[in-house]
C-alpha cells in the first residue's frame, strides 16, 4: 500500500469564489500549477502548502490529506 498525497483545494478555492489564474496569482505561482495540484498530478513543496492555506483561510490538514491506494507492479 502506498499513501498519496490528496487535497481540497478546488472546493475551497470555489467557496471563496476565486479562479485558478487568482489563486496564482495570490501564491505566486502559474495557473497550470494550481490546475496540477487541485488534479492530484502535483504534490506542492511545504512553503506552497502553506501559502495556499493562508490565502484560502484552511487549516493545513482540512486541505491536504494523505491516502492509500493499492499500487500496482
Amino acid at each position: 500500500m502506498e499513501e498519496v498525497l490528496k487535497n481540497r483545494v478546488r472546493f475551497a478555492r470555489k467557496r471563496k469564489k476565486y479562479s485558478q489564474q487568482k489563486l496564482a496569482e495570490l501564491t505566486g505561482v502559474s495557473r497550470q500549477t494550481i490546475c496540477s495540484i487541485e488534479n492530484g498530478q502535483f504534490a506542492p513543496t511545504a512553503k506552497l502548502a502553506l501559502k495556499i492555506c493562508n490565502v484560502l483561510e484552511q487549516k493545513f490538514e482540512h486541505l491536504f490529506y494523505l491516502e492509500r491506494s493499492e499500487t500496482t507492479k
